[in-house]
Parts: structure tokens; sequence; C-alpha cells
């Protein structure tokens, strides 16, 4: 008898160490990295978490933000998976080459996270899009379906449905060849109140919006040398919008897992463009969040909840 207590006792306390090993080591793969890449001549940061081994989540960041505003997702998500979120070119903590030296359209953006991704060696992830994410993470889905698990939309427009009337303007204007008035509008939307409204339109609690949000953006964004970055861009947006027919095409052929999580009360990409999904997807779930274009400040925790159940249920964990 004491032989079975003793043989017992000695399995438990193995499988307990090795149990404490793993949760040791998968501690350690919880902390963010930052890192470097050279892509294309050009430096790449990115912020990394997670165990190689699970899962990825590929996050794309918006305008006029940065890797930044996945801060809080990276910590709510890296005991379960691998989690990877740059900076385009002209972004956060990325080069910033000049307009004369480089071509700041969504075709090339789009083309230097791919060879992002290829340097990472990432063969399948789940696609996390908002904002500029959307036209910079369809084309690359649309040219490589089989690199993607699920897709995870956020705020990202691919149907006019979901255009707001001061985003419309602004497109009727780059389609008019209005340079100058989309130069000042883009002047008064990178401007500090600028950024912030983007922030606190349409929140559920604008006290729940901290400034460090805002103020980190306003900081990477200001100046003389990034607004003809960002105003380039800008010009060339709406050809995105020539693009949704291809995009909405992917969705009906490929038919991904998407999860959509959209800010309801969001005036620059409105609540029917998150619906609108659901005319090209069959395996779809959505949830309108009562926040505005930068819902994932206030609702991190909800979003990682809504991740982790659907990536379950789909078999991606």
């Amino acid at each position: 008898m004491r032989t079975k207590i003793s043989t017992v006792l000695s399995f438990v306390l193995v499988v307990f160490g090795f149990t404490a090993m793993a949760q040791r080591s998968n501690a350690g793969y919880q902390k963010v990295v930052y890192k470097t890449i050279k892509v294309d001549g050009l430096d790449v940061f990115y912020r990394e978490a997670g165990n190689p081994d699970k899962p990825t989540l590929l996050l794309l960041h918006g305008f006029p933000s940065s890797s930044f505003m996945y801060r809080d997702l990276i910590n709510d998500l890296a005991a379960d998976y691998h989690l990877i979120a740059p900076d385009y070119p002209g972004f956060g903590s990325s080069s910033r080459p000049s307009v004369s030296a480089f071509d700041y359209s969504f075709d090339h953006l789009a083309a230097v996270m791919e060879d992002f991704i290829r340097q990472l060696n990432l063969k399948h992830f789940s696609l996390y899009m908002q904002d500029y994410g959307g036209p910079v993470g369809f084309r690359i889905a649309v040219k490589h379906p089989g690199w993607i698990s699920a897709l995870i939309i956020q705020n990202a427009n691919a149907y006019q449905e979901g255009l707001g009337t001061g985003f419309k303007k602004i497109m009727a204007m780059e389609g008019a060849g209005d340079k100058a008035g989309v130069e000042n509008s883009l002047k008064s939307i990178i401007s500090f109140e600028g950024i912030k409204v983007q922030y606190t339109e349409g929140a559920n609690n604008p006290a729940h919006i901290g400034p460090d949000a805002y103020l980190m953006d306003h900081q990477f964004i200001k100046g003389d040398e990034n607004e003809p970055i960002q105003n380039a861009l800008f010009q060339n947006y709406h050809f995105n919008l020539t693009m949704y027919p291809e995009w909405q095409q992917y969705l009906r052929r490929h038919q991904p897992p998407a999860l959509i999580v959209w800010g309801k009360n969001d005036p620059i990409f409105i609540a029917p463009g998150g619906l609108a999904y659901q005319k090209d997807l069959k395996n779809t779930e959505v949830h309108l969040l009562n926040g505005g274009h930068f819902a994932l400040v206030e609702y991190h925790a909800e979003i990682a909840a809504y991740i982790r159940s659907f990536l379950h249920r789909k078999g991606i964990n």
C-alpha cells in the first residue's frame, strides 16, 4: 500500500512539476517584446507577445494610430495566442521616408506588410483589421487566401453602406480632384482636437478614454515631415472604395470565419458597414458595441473574450 501511495504521490509531483514549468515558460512568452526588422530597406517596428507555437493573430492598426492601439488587447490575449502588431511605414516607430523617396499608397503599404509576413515566416494567422488595417489587410487576404485562418474586423469598412456622411464628403472631394479641400480636411483631422474626437465621439463613457491614446497618436503624427505622408495616403484612399467589389468577392468565394466587433456609434464607418458583412459571409458573428471608432479602448476585455470564444468554436486554438 505504501508503495502504491508513494508511486501515486511521485506521479502527482512530476505532473505538478511539469505543469509549473510550463506555466513559468508560458508566462515568459506573455511579456511583450519590441522589435525592429528590415523590410524592403525600411525599419519596420512591431510588438510581439505569446507563444509562437500557439495560433497567431496579426494586428493591423488604423489611422492615425499605430501598434500602440493594441497594447491592452495584446496583454489580454498573450496567454492564449501568438500576437504580432506592426507599424506601417510612415506610422509609429517604423521608418518614415519622404514622399519623394517612397510611394505612400495602400497598394505599397500592403506590399511591405506582405514582405513583413514572409520575413517572419508566418504561414497561417487570424487577421485583425481596424480602419486603415482594412485596405491593407484585404489586399493581403485577396492575394493570399490560404494565409488567413480567420478575420477579426473592427470598424474596417468594405461596403458602401458603412460610409459616414463626413467621410463621403471627403471621398467626393478626392473623386473630384479637390486636393486643396482634402488637405484642409486632413489638417483638421490630424490636429490634436481632431485626433481626440476620433476617440471620444460615440464613446459609451468618454471618461473611460485615457488621454494616452490620442496623445500618443498626435505625438507620432504631428510635424511638417509627417503631414505630407498622411496627405499622400489620404489622397489615395478613394481607390479603396473601387476595390470593395473585389474584397466582397473574396469573402463570398473563400468564406473565411469572421468575427465583426464594431463600435456602433462610429461616425466615420457607421454600423450598417459592420452588418453588411453578413450579406457575403455565412460563417460570421457580429457584435455591435456601444462605442465609437476606437471601441477597442473601452472594450478590449470584451473583444478579447469574443475572440477567444469565436476562435475556439472554429477550432483555432
